[in-house]
Parts: C-alpha cells; structure tokens; sequence
C-alpha cells in the first residue's frame, strides 16, 4: 500500500487497546488471542497499523499480558502495561508517558476490530490533516444501534459529543450513527484532555470517548466519518461475533 496522502508533515503513531478480558467470549483466553481465519485477531490490527505507515505501535496489555506479547513476538511492537481496567481513557492514559514531546498524530484502534482494512483508516487519517480536526472518529450507521456509543452531531452536522448506551437520555436511544473505537487524535491536544478525565459515568470508568466532547468544548474541530462497510468496525466481544466476521473473513478472501 502506497504511504498516506498527508496535508501536514506529521508522523503517525498507533495506540492499540489489548488489556481487556472478554468475558462475553465465554472463555479464559484473552479475548484479543481469540483466532479468527487461523490467527490471534490482535495479529490483523497490528499490521493494519504497519499498513498505514505508523512509525511507532504502542500495545496495550493487561490480562494474559505475557501470552499477548508472545503472539506478537516478531511484530515492531512495544508494549505498555495496564493494571487496572479502568476503561479505554485509562488504558490511553498509560501510553502518555511514551507519547511526551510528540507532535504528531496518534491512532487509537481496538485490538479487537480484525476487519478494519487499511485502505479505511488511510482516508480517516488523510480526512483528519486535511480539515485539520484535533479529533476524527470512524463511525458507522447501523439499523440496530442498542449496545453502541451513539455519536452526537449539532444542527450543522458537527459531532459534538459521543455517549455510551448506559447514559443515553431517551431521545438519544434512537441515534443510529455509532462509534467504532476508532480515532485520530492531534496527540497534543489528546494529552492535554486525558488529564481532564473524569469517571462520571455509570461504569466509573475513563472513558476516552469523553475527549471528544472537551475538545467540541474548548472550541476545536472534531470530524466525524462514516465507514463505506460497517461490517468491517465490528468490536468481537462474543463466540457469536466472532463467528460472523470469521465468515466476513473468509468472503474477502
């Protein structure tokens, strides 16, 4: 794959969340070394970060961290230890030690999304420095959003704020646009915000949706696009899930 088309001479960096469990996979293996096509699904997101030109990956680990680093043995990895699940803004939190000084942008990617395809995430990327937004989020529009992050927009189309399923108000419910778990941040601005976090929510957590909203606030550009497949953001958080975008998989090969 050719490099991206950049608007502004930035480098690229890649955060990939892998602390979590999975406990919805009914199984004591970690949930992003579950296998999908033969492999650890981590292994496809990895490279789909090498794909895009990132020059550093930042992974990471929590429980089953040493099977983790073991199943990308080999891949130009680092890793970052996360000892408490405290949510996806924590788990960023423990990259910034890592991140200080860095100008560039920084992706923040799931480990458990193996179909995103990397000729996705190069036009999120390229939309992002060419409209210069602090943050741009890949989103889907789905008909059966219950479970998702909705994704919040002004009367102008702007994305305004995401919200998880557990704080929707009612007139929220019904937003089909959701969030994938997938962003481009201005790694400054990203830092800046994380120490702004707060667990205000129903779970407690950190949750690095909600810099998306203090960015709206303090007044700076939040682009929000729309991936051409929604089947390819799926989140696997079930042996059910797993299963369809095996099949998914098999189909684009």
């Amino acid at each position: 794959m050719n490099p991206l088309a950049l608007s502004r001479n930035v480098g690229l960096v890649t955060v990939v969340m892998a602390a979590g469990k999975g406990t919805r996979m009914k199984s004591d293996l970690a949930k992003v070394l579950h296998p999908i096509g033969g492999r650890p699904m981590i292994q496809y997101v990895v490279e789909t970060a090498m794909a895009v030109g990132s020059e550093r990956i930042l992974t990471i680990v929590g429980h089953q961290a040493e099977a983790v680093m073991e199943t990308l043995a080999g891949y130009p990895v680092e890793f970052v230890e996360q000892r408490e699940l405290l949510g996806t803004g924590y788990a960023v939190m423990q990259a910034s030690p890592y991140l200080g000084g860095y100008e560039g942008d920084m992706l923040a990617l799931a480990g458990d999304t193996p179909l995103l395809r990397p000729e996705t995430l190069s036009d999120m990327v390229t939309r992002h420095r060419f409209t210069q937004a602090a943050v741009t989020l890949l989103t889907a529009r789905i008909e059966k959003p219950f479970g998702f992050g909705r994704i919040v927009r002004d009367p102008d189309g702007r994305v305004v704020r995401i919200v998880e399923e557990k704080d929707t108000r009612p007139e929220e419910k019904n937003i089909r646009e959701v969030n994938t778990s997938t962003y481009c941040f201005q790694t400054p601005l990203l830092l800046e915000m994380l120490t702004l976090l707060k667990p205000l929510n129903q779970q407690g957590e950190y949750y690095l949706t909600d810099t998306v909203g203090l960015l709206h606030e303090r007044g700076y550009r939040v682009e929000g696009i729309a991936a051409e497949y929604p089947e390819e953001t799926l989140g696997i958080n079930t042996p059910e899930q797993l299963a369809f975008s095996g099949a998914i998989l098999a189909r684009r090969v």
